[in-house]
């Protein structure tokens, strides 16, 4: 549970065209090779050894190991392209760029239309100024499935590079029929406009760029464009807009400073190479909002690798490697996002979940004191803290942070709903329930049809004996929101014991272990349900069960009574933890 609240209230991260590539197939060369080569047994042993090691350590996201031990098993086998491949994607998505660019050009001498090779190879001509030579790489065209949406934007900032605004609409052309691509078409077509001095073109395709939620960056752009162009109202609309969808974010705090101080901002592309940059960027940020992680860390290396200075990229490189749990690699993306104060901040905050993540709990308190002393209209630092104080059982100052957090805030809006949950699951591990319920009823007033937040007052309600028809109302609620969620199925089939509908109990506490096989507590309440109809020797393999992944003394001592005595008939035991 105490990662819960970290999940749901996850900093917006920078995104462009959202779901729009869900369709387009993607697939990481660092899958299966060739088999090994006919070598003796102690090379081959040696070159096997080394080969497996390397998959264990990719799996396990040691990708420099990965990579150390696929280059020994390539040693033994030099004719083994996929595991050149591999070696080269395990370099480049660890971000060891020189090396990964010497790989891709052993990788594309024998597979030229290998697609992530060519184009790091192209974006490494375009950094030492070599256009001609990252077109003719880029010419032929990918076979590769994503590389034939890729490479044509390429391909069109190349063109721009050599001032043929015309031949780089040209170029750009096919995106903007293919499904799901038509807002990055329009997006590049409007910054090839602008950046070959067409403003009315640059406003046209900037405007159809635009839509229902348009995305942090597409806003920046437009924006910016229309400051450039005298049109500050139009481009204060369009920041209030997404400031009114994004309440409590500063990332567009510069660009409404900015324009109080009647400033005129740069364009957000300077050059050719930021173009690239840029593309790249925003394939990266979709493949990664769908899923794609290892694609987006590729394609984010790449455009990096073209402007450093890319704060973007830098979040989204950090989010995808905090997510994987390479906690070093992911506080060094954050503590090299520079320039934008906003975005710093919330490259900050995050830094401060990775460090609490790492055991380092003082570093973390130490940086979110410091951050919400520097900006005491903001909340968000104190809630931070909050999580990691619960996170390390010092309950006391947890409530203290949330607390201070809801005094910033002032009158609570829906979406504060989360503080006053977390509040309140603070204050239940202190045994303050009249405080816990007041904060989750008034959670539940801001924000009604929050799944968990159901969840865990109609299970508390449950558990104590108390309003339980409006507790299993609430928990019911929760499972048509949240159908699959095996925590959720558990309260509902715990709600049915306490009210003694025991073969409804047994229907959904069944369902609840299919969902979570290994969690000891609803398998101790299946035990439970199944005594009570009758089915006792399931019950005591249940219990058995629960017993063997059970942690809690107390949830382990009560198991241990009812394998001793069983349960008395038709009368419920209360139930040894919290909520989910």
């Amino acid at each position: 549970m105490k990662n819960l609240v970290i999940v749901l209230k996850r900093s917006f991260v920078v995104g462009l065209i959202g779901g729009a590539m869900g369709t387009v197939g993607v697939a990481v060369a660092l899958t299966s090779d060739r088999p090994m080569p006919a070598v003796t047994l102690d090379e081959q042993i040696t070159a096997t050894g080394s080969y497996l090691a390397g998959r264990h350590a990719q799996q396990t996201d040691d990708w420099p190991a990965a990579a150390e031990f696929m280059g020994r098993a390539f040693a033994s086998d030099p004719q083994n392209t996929g595991l050149l491949r591999r070696i080269y994607l395990l370099r480049l998505g660890d971000g060891k760029m020189a090396e990964a660019v010497d790989i891709a050009r052993q990788v594309s001498a024998v597979e030229p239309g290998n697609h992530l090779a060519r184009l790091l190879l192209a974006a490494d001509d375009v950094n030492a100024g070599r256009f001609e030579e990252a077109g003719a790489r880029l010419e032929s065209g990918s076979e590769d499935g994503l590389g034939r949406l890729v490479e044509p934007m390429m391909r069109a900032w190349i063109a721009v590079a050599k001032g043929d605004a015309a031949g780089a609409q040209a170029a750009l052309a096919p995106l903007e029929k293919a499904q799901g691509f038509s807002i990055l078409h329009h997006f590049h077509a409007g910054l090839i406009a602008e950046y070959s001095g067409d403003p009315v073109a640059a406003e046209s395709w900037y405007l159809k760029s635009l839509g229902a939620g348009a995305p942090l960056r597409i806003v920046q752009a437009v924006g910016g464009f229309f400051e450039r162009s005298g049109k500050t109202e139009e481009a204060k609309a369009f920041y209030e807009s997404f400031r009114d969808t994004n309440p409590d974010t500063l990332l567009l705090q510069p660009e409404m400073d900015r324009l109080s101080r009647g400033e005129k901002p740069a364009p957000i592309v300077a050059s050719p190479r930021d173009g690239m940059a840029e593309a790249l960027f925003d394939i990266a940020s979709a493949l990664n909002q769908e899923g794609a992680g290892d694609m987006a860390l590729m394609y984010g290396r790449i455009a990096l690798h073209l402007r450093g200075d890319l704060s973007l990229a830098r979040m989204m490189l950090g989010d995808i490697l905090e997510q994987r749990g390479l906690h070093d690699d992911a506080l060094a993306q954050y503590g090299d996002v520079k320039g934008d104060e906003a975005l710093r901040w919330t490259a900050r905050l995050r830094s401060a979940a990775v460090l609490e993540r790492m055991k380092r709990g003082e570093d973390a308190v130490s940086l979110l004191v410091a951050m919400a002393a520097e900006r005491p209209d903001r909340s968000d630092a104190l809630v931070e803290l909050g999580d990691v104080h619960r996170s390390a059982e010092r309950y006391e100052q947890a409530i203290t942070a949330y607390s201070d957090a809801l005094t910033r805030i002032g009158t609570l809006q829906s979406r504060h709903w989360i503080i006053l949950y977390a509040r309140a699951m603070t204050y239940d591990k202190l045994k303050r329930w009249e405080d816990a319920e007041r904060d989750l009823m008034r959670a539940n007033e801001l924000s009604p049809d929050q799944a968990f937040l159901l969840n865990y007052l109609g299970y508390s309600w449950i558990d104590r004996g108390i309003n339980l028809e409006r507790g299993k109302a609430m928990i019911q609620r929760a499972v048509e929101l949240k159908p699959t969620d095996g925590y959720i199925i558990d309260s509902l089939g715990w709600a049915l014991y306490r009210l003694e509908d025991f073969p409804g109990a047994v229907a959904n506490l069944e369902r609840a272990v299919e969902l979570k096989p290994l969690d000891p507590t609803i398998n101790d309440h299946l035990g439970d349900a199944y005594w009570q109809v009758g089915r006792e020797a399931e019950a005591r393999f249940q219990w058995r069960r629960a017993l063997l992944h059970a942690e809690e003394s107390e949830l382990k001592a009560a198991i241990d009574a009812k394998l001793a005595n069983g349960l008395p008939r038709n009368r419920t035991a209360a139930s040894q933890t919290a909520p989910r």
